[in-house]
């Protein structure tokens, strides 16, 4: 993966190749500076193998070094900017990294958190173990500042399967865990043929994504932009004016956002004013809501808008494309190249490919359960017509279990979609002394809160009444997952049990 950079160096030296705010790089000043930092790495002399924690917020200068960890043959491994101190603590126990790139913001915690942790797991002569070397920490200025670019003296030999990125994910169990991905994986999600936008995007304005770069689908868009050769656009939030800012300024032709993000670009500009560059309006990650792309190609006729779904642990693993979207509202396509999809007896959907991960970082069990019999159990429930379309129903842990019977949350909040004086909502199930579950939702409401009956009555002759809820719960907000907007239905239990 370190090469890549450097190809699109030598094709499109000129070419922007990330911008960020009013600031732009070109193609050529990204690489001069991912070889400077190679230097530095190289010069450290860490053993091959080892985790390059990366804290920092939102810089062009990441770019590079997420380039030179891979020619230095160690792994990176970015932390969400926003984690609080128990969070670092945890991260850097987990992972125990040999070098903690930090920039001015977060480099004061890093040294306090890494240090702790080193004295921590002293052995019981008062000297750090030896499976457990000591952390550095550097600031982000002084890696990427003054070092003249060179080719290292003793060139890393990097194999293909050799361990690239680790993404941090927590799941279902609130503690960390790593998803490893190699080098060849990394690649053959992103190269042009595999990766999500169409073929073509070099020279245009490039690809402005609504995901952070802690975050799988962040770089999975870099290195898709790399492949390219075109320019990625970064920005520092996520709210619908600095996205249609940002898309004023720089033009993109390829836009990428999760249902919850169009929502708020659609609110900063109904009529699509500002857009008009965008020819690729993607959205995903799982199910999008057939009035979200009717939305979105009214706001942008000139795009097309295909939804995609996919995992941190297997890459990207289903297209719709904009040509079957209206005759099959609701799913997440067909398996991408060069995937194989099947749904295991109870429903679960199960990937398999060469762009699955090598595993979680030291969570052995957790790995052999998610990749049991060579395929990635993705916990997502669904169901596959004979074409090979694809619908998520649900998660397999998120089942309602009421009087007997099965209830999808998800096939309920789609049911529940337009429901008036609601801007959003989420169903769960609590806990019943005679049902054992019974179907709650909770509602933000823009005014009065719908009382049970006018939500019932919203359902009735779109689902069978066992599916309809119980209770309704006013919330001040759904909780989700910062970068996917996932619901987190744990927390959510939780506040709407508080109310019950």
């Amino acid at each position: 993966m370190g090469r890549l950079l450097a190809d699109a160096a030598t094709v499109n030296p000129d070419g922007t190749a990330a911008t960020l705010d009013g600031v732009e790089v070109s193609y050529r000043q990204l690489e001069r500076q991912a070889r400077a930092m190679t230097g530095a790495l190289l010069a450290r002399r860490l053993p091959p193998g080892q985790r390059v924690v990366w804290w920092c917020d939102p810089d062009l200068r990441s770019l590079a070094g997420f380039a030179a960890v891979a020619r230095a043959g160690l792994v990176f491994a970015p932390l969400n900017p926003a984690f609080s101190p128990d969070e670092l603590a945890a991260a850097l126990d987990y992972l125990h990294p040999a070098l903690v790139v930090a920039d001015a913001a977060h480099l004061d915690a890093a040294h306090v958190h890494a240090g702790h942790l080193d004295a921590g797991h002293l052995d019981a002569a008062g000297s750090a173990g030896t499976d457990r070397p000591g952390m550095a920490v550097v600031a982000l200025d002084q890696l990427a500042g003054g070092n003249e670019p060179r080719e290292p003296d003793d060139p890393v030999d990097i194999d293909d399967d050799a361990p690239q990125i680790i993404y941090l994910t927590s799941g279902t169990t609130g503690r960390p865990k790593g998803v490893v991905v190699s080098h060849r994986a990394s690649w053959l999600r992103s190269f042009p043929g595999g990766s999500t936008f169409a073929a073509g995007l070099a020279g245009d304005g490039g690809i402005l994504v609504s995901f952070p770069l802690f975050h799988y689908g962040g770089w999975h868009y870099v290195l898709e932009a790399w492949h390219h050769r075109t320019a990625f656009h970064i920005c520092r939030r996520f709210d619908g004016p600095s996205l249609v800012a940002a898309a004023e300024r720089w033009r993109p032709t390829a836009m990428y956002c999760i249902p919850a993000v169009w929502n708020r670009v659609l609110a900063a500009t109904p009529d699509g004013a500002g857009l008009e560059s965008v020819r690729h309006a993607d959205t995903g990650t799982s199910a999008a809501p057939a009035e979200l792309l009717e939305r979105l190609r009214a706001a942008m006729p000139a795009a097309t808008t295909s939804v995609l779904y996919g995992s941190s642990e297997g890459g990207h693993h289903t297209t719709l494309h904009h040509r079957d979207a209206a005759a099959h509202p609701g799913s997440v396509g067909r398996v991408a190249p060069p995937g194989v999809i099947r749904l295991a007896d109870d429903g679960e959907i199960l990937y398999r490919g060469p762009t699955l991960m090598d595993g979680y970082f030291e969570r052995p069990d957790e790995t052999e359960a998610a990749l049991a019999g060579g395929w990635y159990h993705t916990g997502d429930l669904g169901t596959m017509d004979a074409d090979g379309f694809v619908w998520i129903t649900g998660r397999a842990k998120e089942i309602i279990r009421t009087g007997g019977e099965s209830v999808a949350p998800v096939e309920v909040e789609q049911a529940l979609a337009g429901l008036p004086g609601v801007s959003d909502l989420a169903v769960v199930g609590v806990t019943h002394p005679d049902w054992g579950e019974v179907v709650v939702v909770a509602l933000v409401a823009d005014g009065p809160v719908p009382d049970g009956a006018a939500v019932r009555a919203h359902l009735e002759g779109r689902l069978a009444r066992f599916k309809h809820p119980r209770l309704v719960v006013a919330v001040p907000a759904i909780p989700r997952t910062p970068a996917t907007g996932q619901i987190q239905r744990t927390l959510l239990r939780d506040v709407v049990s508080e109310k019950l």
